[in-house]
Order: structure tokens, then sequence, then C-alpha cells
């Protein structure tokens, strides 16, 4: 099956209340885990590659691989940028075989926001590509992006209309308490999501896709393994799961998930080598951290998105 575009995605998740997963990839096995887990649950779902994963297996490699799960399993895969920080990472990308661009405008004054994200709405659009814009900005560090708790912001519901409206994208990530990475609240703070900007969006834009970014859950035996075999992660609290699959209940019809992945795999691959510590066949040791993203994944698709048995 050829890649496809988030538009029926979309449209499907909206009036089903469920939401897709974007998960982001770097390598062939992180491929393969999120692709097994989505053709055992008959799930649609999103690959996503940020510029930081370009720069790591090069563009090339990384579209290849994902047309090769597309037709392998014959799942509905969208190819999408996360988190395109100029005109021309979105152009090569649009211009290279993905299905959806992220353009990343919400560091920038509005105007200069949404002159930007038109400027690629209008080049995707003709090249038959989607675009997800963003307004406000999530706290937390991940790949490229890097943001201060001082520099982080809500959505402004009075800014969403306007800026879907002037810059025609298809779907609009927006910030409501979730935060990048892993380390997404201080000790003693309890995560909360301001569903009343989410409410207050969905009534601005009825029947509009939403994305949550920075929605890893985080899970503490993974945390705990690293730790045992030789890590110095510290607590890591994530997004409470029953937050997010009311979120995919609402307008939220894409949730991206990334710090989940890294940990479950880096946990596989710590546990094999403190029990093979001769092993030095990379097999060895991929092997688990793949079987490791499939759970992952397996669980988010059943326990979060709610989007089984959806492709």
């Amino acid at each position: 099956m050829p890649l496809v575009t988030t538009k029926k995605m979309f449209e499907d998740a909206y009036k089903g209340g469920y939401a897709v997963g974007a998960f982001n990839v770097n390598n062939m096995e992180i491929i393969q885990g999120i692709t097994r887990a989505a053709k055992k649950h008959n799930s649609p779902v999103i690959l996503q590659v940020s510029a930081g994963a370009r720069k790591y297996a090069s563009h090339g490699y990384l579209v290849a691989m994902v047309k090769a799960a597309a037709e392998e399993t014959g799942l509905p895969i969208a190819l999408h940028l996360d988190h395109g920080p100029d005109f021309e990472t979105c152009k090569a990308c649009i211009d290279g075989g993905f299905t959806s661009v992220m353009i990343d405008g919400s560091h920038l004054p509005y105007e200069e926001n949404v002159a930007l994200t038109k400027q690629v709405v209008d080049y995707a659009h003709a090249h038959g590509c989607v675009v997800e814009g963003e307004l406000g900005q999530l706290a937390g560090i991940e790949d490229d992006v890097n943001v201060s708790e001082e520099d982080a912001n809500f959505t402004d519901p009075d800014q969403v209309y306007d800026f879907v409206t002037r810059t025609g994208v298809d779907s609009l990530a927006i910030a409501i308490g979730t935060s990048h990475g892993a380390y997404k609240f201080k000790p003693g703070q309890k995560p909360q999501l301001r569903f009343d900007i989410l409410k207050a969006v969905e009534e601005k834009l009825p029947g509009f896709p939403i994305v949550l970014h920075g929605a890893s859950s985080v899970n503490q035996d993974d945390v705990k393994t690293i730790n045992e075999f030789g890590g110095e992660m510290p607590d890591a609290i994530g997004i409470p799961e029953e937050m997010l699959r009311e979120a995919a209940s609402m307008a939220v019809c894409k949730i991206n998930v990334d710090s989940d992945i890294r940990i479950a795999m880096t946990a596989a691959i710590r546990k094999h080598y403190s029990e093979n510590p001769k092993h030095f066949d990379p097999r060895q040791y991929l092997t688990p951290a793949r079987d490791a993203i499939e759970g992952v994944v397996s669980h988010k698709i059943e326990t979060v998105l709610g989007c089984s048995d959806k492709a």
C-alpha cells in the first residue's frame, strides 16, 4: 500500500472519538517495532521524522524503510516531518516523499508564524501534502526542540480560528500542559492537562483535528531497569494515560510518542547486556529492543489511542 496523508485518518478519528499514534523513528528496528504493533491491532499509524533523525539516518534511508513498512503491512501509514524548523526543510521533505509536514513557527511572533505557516501550506497543498501548524509552546527538550519553562505558553483559544483560517493548515498542535522529553514535571508537581483550553479550541474549530505533542507517559519499570543496569535517569513523570485517553475522545486526533520508545529500547538493551556481557552481535541486543518497542506501541494503541481495528 502506498503512503497516505493524514486527512482521512483524522476525519475518521474525530468522528470515532479516538486518536492516531504518531511515533518518532530513527532506524529500522524502531520502524519495525512500531509497524508490527500496528499490524497486530489493524491500526493506522503515523511514522514521524525529526530534523535530528534526518541528519542521523539520512532522508533517503528513512523514506525507503517507511515505504517498505507500508508495502509489507498493507496498513495506512503516513510519513510526517516532526517540528520542521523552516520552509526549506519542509520543502525538502515534501519533494522527497513525505505525505505530511509540520512547520513549527510557535516560537515566532504571531504574524510571522502565520506568514511562515501559510508559505508551507501553499507549497504543500500544491504537491498533495498536508500540513500541521502549532500555536503555543511546550516546555522541555527533545532532539532539536529546547524550550525553557519561562518561554513556554498555553495556546490562546481566541487565536486558533484566525490562525487556521488564514494559514489553511490541516491540523493544529496546541499547548495544554504536555511537555517535550521524559522529565515533564518537578518532584511533587501534579500533571494536569488544561481540558478547558481544549474544549474552547474545539468550540472555535468544530470538527478540526487537534494534535498533542509531548504526550509520553514514561513507564516507571523501564526507568528502574535503566538505573538498575548502570543508568542515571532521575525520576521521570509523564502524562497520565487516562488524561490522554480523555483528550483522544475529544478533538485530539493525533498524539505524539517518542520518549516512551527511547526509554523502552534503552532499558531492553541495558538488560540484555547485563545478562549477556559477551554478546557483540547487534542482532542479539536489537531484537529485544525491537520487541520492547512493539510492546510499548501495542499498549498505546489499546489503552490510550483507541485506534485498534481502525485501519
